[in-house]
């Protein structure tokens, strides 16, 4: 793993992208691999492919499609029979909790191997393959294929319901725009950010639950570089498991906006002076607002919002280094 690495993954996200974008116009990468007759589907990962598929299920439930996301790693894979897909995600293609998960599915299953690495261990394991397309990641920590695995779930989507990519590309487009906005201005909102949200205490990130996966990859990112402490909540649960923390440790915490329960988060925040970062809108109390275009559509967010604390682990991390 290389700080370096990581912070030049981060400058080519826009680019890369916006290839996807392209290949999403073109068509769906799934209109040739989901077999006919799929009625369920069990989505498979461990961390950052987990992450984005706890949120990638819940979309399709809401769309009225029979769908679940499970830790690879769990005893109790869901026994659904024929009409089954099993998606297994693998950035590298080796995580070896999704390979023991691909040993031990059940018959009558369907399995597409999800991942940036051609030739990998999880291709030869499935019966197909759809490619990331995120290029290698010199940086050794899954980003840009975090935000390519979100919008490939979000196109099997669209796949199961029977609707085109067209808006999909379009969002993509858009956070390809949005991602390049933030880097073009980072000198002027991640220095007061990082700041803010670097405490003596960690870091918390709280996010609505239909993007929930922005909190938790935002907090593996401060983890995983720069090794600072730092988790992800959702908006609605922090008054119920996180609210305590803020009367007795100096509480820094980053608010990705668009929740409902905002408000009843920002009447502890408030109240006892925590220190707060909104991002993508207007959050209660925050110190610094880091916006961007298209934080008005949720789907641009979910693409686009994570970089923000993407990049403040970067630089910390370049920092120790």
């Amino acid at each position: 793993m290389d700080p370096d690495g990581f912070a030049a993954d981060l400058a080519r996200k826009p680019d890369v992208l916006g290839r996807l974008a392209e290949r999403l116009a073109a068509g769906n990468p799934w209109a040739d691999v989901v077999p006919a007759g799929t009625s369920r589907v069990v989505l498979l990962g461990m961390g950052s492919s987990a992450y984005a598929g706890g949120v990638a299920a819940a979309r399709m439930r809401a769309r009225g499609l029979v769908a679940v996301s499970e830790l690879a790693s769990t005893r109790l894979l869901p026994d659904w029979g024929e009409g089954t897909l099993i998606v297994a995600t693998s950035a590298t293609g080796g995580s070896v909790e999704t390979l023991d998960a691909l040993d031990r599915l059940p018959a009558g299953v369907a399995t597409v191997a999800l991942t940036n690495t051609a030739g990998s261990a999880i291709t030869q394991r499935c019966g197909a393959v759809v490619e990331l397309t995120a290029e290698p990641e010199v940086g050794g920590v899954a980003c840009r294929s975090y935000q390519h695995t979100l919008a490939l779930l979000m196109a099997l989507e669209c796949q199961l319901a029977g609707a085109d990519t067209a808006g999909l590309a379009a969002a993509v487009t858009k956070a390809a725009a949005a991602s390049a906005h933030l880097l073009d201005t980072e000198v002027h909102w991640r220095p007061p950010a990082g700041d803010l949200l670097l405490g003596p205490a960690g870091t918390h990130l709280a996010a609505p639950a239909h993007r929930f996966c922005s909190a938790q990859q935002g907090a593996l990112m401060l983890r995983e570089g720069p090794r600072r402490g730092a988790v992800g909540c959702e908006t609605g649960d922090w008054s119920h498991v996180d609210v305590y923390l803020t009367k007795t440790t100096d509480y820094r915490l980053l608010v990705f906006a668009g929740s409902e329960w905002e408000e009843q988060m920002a009447e502890w925040t408030t109240l006892r002076g925590t220190t707060v970062v909104g991002v993508g809108g207007t959050a209660a109390g925050a110190q610094v607002e880091v916006r961007y275009p298209g934080d008005d559509d949720d789907d641009v967010r979910l693409l686009t919002e994570v970089l923000v604390p993407e990049l403040v682990a970067a630089r910390a991390w370049q920092a120790q280094n």
